[in-house]
């Protein structure tokens, strides 16, 4: 039984400040053979190209990297605060290293080739439109450099919410 109702994204309640930058999210790609997930704490939802879109951020030495790049589509998954420990648990290793749904008894379910978690409250399915590497030449402000990077910059992916998800 599918635990999700779908929903119209100008109809979301919560403030994108507080999903992304306080609760956390997981990004996830791939197949139910070969998928992955990390946690963020950067990006947007907004508007761009006439289209509804969140746009996400991922280091080129994350493994979850090659799977949002390989499939047309990524998720973006948002917990209540009794996966904080899983989603902390997601950001600090590495699916190269292990299953982290067995790790963290998270469980993925796999729609129309997006990666969706039965304990989420709220999953946004995105179709990627572009990617980009962050280029150390456009910061104007070369302090967000110099804090933030070690010559490890981000990937950027834009892409357009196709589905909005909602805990039953």
């Amino acid at each position: 039984m599918n635990p999700f109702e779908a929903f119209d994204v100008k109809t979301l309640r919560e403030s994108p400040f507080s999903l992304i930058g306080g609760r956390w999210a997981l990004l996830s790609a791939g197949t139910p053979d070969a998928w992955n997930t990390m946690t963020v704490s950067w990006g947007q939802l907004g508007v761009l190209w006439n289209k509804n879109v969140a746009t996400v951020y991922v280091r080129p030495q994350r493994y979850t990297l090659g799977f949002v790049e390989k499939n047309d589509l990524f998720s973006l998954s948002f917990f209540g605060s009794e996966q904080h420990a899983a989603l902390q648990y997601c950001g600090a290793h590495s699916g190269r290293d292990g299953n982290k749904a067995v790790a963290t008894g998270l469980k993925p379910l796999f729609d129309g080739g997006a990666v969706l978690f039965e304990q989420a409250g709220l999953t946004l399915v995105c179709r990627k439109l572009y990617r980009q590497q962050l280029e150390p030449g456009c910061f104007i402000d070369p302090a967000i450099d110099r804090q933030n990077y070690h010559g490890d910059y981000h990937y950027m992916f834009i892409g357009e919410i196709v589905g909005c998800y909602r805990k039953k």
